[in-house]
């Protein structure tokens, strides 16, 4: 019973033992369970190295006492890299004490070891220990220092089979050194998911959020193979070549650029089409199948008179022109030669400016002309003979073409279209020696100004 205590009390430490490390590393916890043979063969003088030590190490007929049954138990604790430390509690039966047999004498042991690994990440881990532990032989107990060599082989990266042995060298002289070996099924544990995706948190780049392995933990929540750190759209399926967002038209313009989603359009227009090709959306083009300006909301400008030149740049919208001459009429050499036969027509009282009454027709005919070209500009020219002064002539032709345009103002042509000079006696058409020819040079002319 009193054994049996010993025991338990050491189950109780190694158990204890595996609650007193944070668990922050992958599978950082390995417990052992297996079957160990204790060989108490004398062993030279007791020390290691020492003449006979371990000259039948493998004899197990003689030496080994092996209790047929779950005999080891070892929790151990990965410190760093290839470091671990682990404890052990053994039980045995021993009935072979070196070369003399004994009647069933009891043993127990519990042991620390620090263990060095090689090779961790391989199948074949070969490693080498040394620690201390208590021993009792039929209960009688001394402590030991242990130096530990073995080896693991992984059948999977949790299982693995574990093979040791161990010298105990013994302080007091009534506990013979000794040799335990031990094989047993090793089971890595303790590492932390906290997402429950399969990898653990310390190689988990997302370790709150499930994921994926080939991103490391971190999750693809589209599932179209771009993670959602990585993914402009997380939640729609799409192309690595717009950053994970769809392209739902096949515009080339990813949806969310895309003010046209569904309607295959133009880059320039953000995605959008443009039917009629006028370089406004559809969508913004009040006259879609007709070109037209932006300014004009996609539709031609109206051109009333049909003369080429939109009504908002005509200045006689109904009446055809040409584009040189905003969209008016031009006055042609022979309406001009009209226009100057009826302004010599007109007649002034006799060295007066005062237009004769019986001239009102012809001025009548001047007005008809003047409003088929509404937007054109005149100058109205007084002229006289050489009979008189040059001043005085100056003064009449100058006073004369101001009443002509007084006359025309005053019956509704715009002042802004009509300018008056006198130039005298200067510019004569005929010869001034003749009376037909004097008559000729007092004259108006009424002509266009270019």
């Amino acid at each position: 019973m009193k054994n049996l205590s010993r025991l338990l009390f050491a189950m109780l430490l190694v158990f204890g033992f595996s609650n007193t490390y944070a668990q922050d590393d992958n599978n950082p916890w390995a417990i052992r369970f297996g079957v160990n043979a204790v060989d108490f063969y004398p062993n030279g003088d007791g020390a290691p190295l020492s003449e006979g030590f371990g000259d039948e190490y493998f004899n197990v007929g003689d030496h080994w006492n092996i209790l047929p049954s779950l005999s080891t138990i070892s929790v151990a604790r990965q410190l760093t890299g290839g470091l671990s430390f682990g404890v052990t509690g053994s039980i045995n039966k021993i009935d072979k004490y070196g070369d003399e047999s004994v009647s069933d004498w009891s043993y127990y042991g519990i042991d620390g070891t620090f263990k060095y690994g090689f090779l961790n990440h391989s199948v074949f881990n070969p490693f080498i220990g040394a620690g201390g532990g208590y021993t009792w032989v039929d209960e009688i107990g001394a402590g030991t220092v242990n130096g530990t060599l073995g080896f693991n082989i992984w059948f999977t990266e949790n299982i693995g089979l574990t093979v040791q042995s161990s010298y105990k060298h013994a302080f007091e002289d009534y506990l013979t050194s000794h040799f335990q070996h031990s094989a047993g099924i090793t089971i890595k544990f303790g590492g932390k998911d906290t997402d429950k995706d399969g990898i653990y948190d310390k190689d988990d780049a997302c370790p709150d959020v499930f994921g994926l392995a080939i991103f490391n933990g971190c999750p693809d929540t589209d599932g179209d193979g771009i993670e959602d750190s990585k993914d402009a759209c997380p939640n729609e399926a799409g192309t690595a070549e717009f950053n994970g967002c769809p392209d739902t038209d096949g515009d080339g313009i990813a949806d969310p650029d895309d003010k046209c989603p569904t309607v295959a359009g133009l880059k320039e227009l953000n995605g959008c089409p443009d039917t009629d090709g006028d370089g406004v959306a559809d969508g913004d083009d009040k006259c879609p199948d007709v070109a037209g300006p932006a300014e004009n909301n996609g539709c031609p400008w109206p051109d009333t008179d049909g003369d080429g030149v939109p009504d908002k740049d005509d200045r006689c919208p109904n009446d055809p022109g040409t584009v040189a001459n905003n969209g008016c009429p031009e006055l042609s050499e022979a309406v001009q030669k009209s226009l100057n036969a009826y302004a010599k027509t007109i007649l002034f009282d006799t060295g007066k400016s005062t237009i004769k009454t019986h001239s009102a027709e012809v001025l009548e005919n001047i007005i008809a002309i003047l409003n088929e070209y509404p937007n054109a500009k005149f100058t109205v020219e007084g002229h006289t003979d050489s009979v008189g002064s040059d001043s005085l002539n100056m003064k009449l032709s100058e006073s004369r073409a101001l009443a002509v345009k007084d006359y025309l103002v005053g019956h509704g042509i715009d002042e802004f279209r009509l300018s008056s000079k006198g130039y005298g006696e200067s510019k004569p058409i005929d010869t001034n020696k003749t009376r037909a020819g004097r008559a000729n040079n007092r004259r108006v002319e009424i002509n266009l100004v270019k």
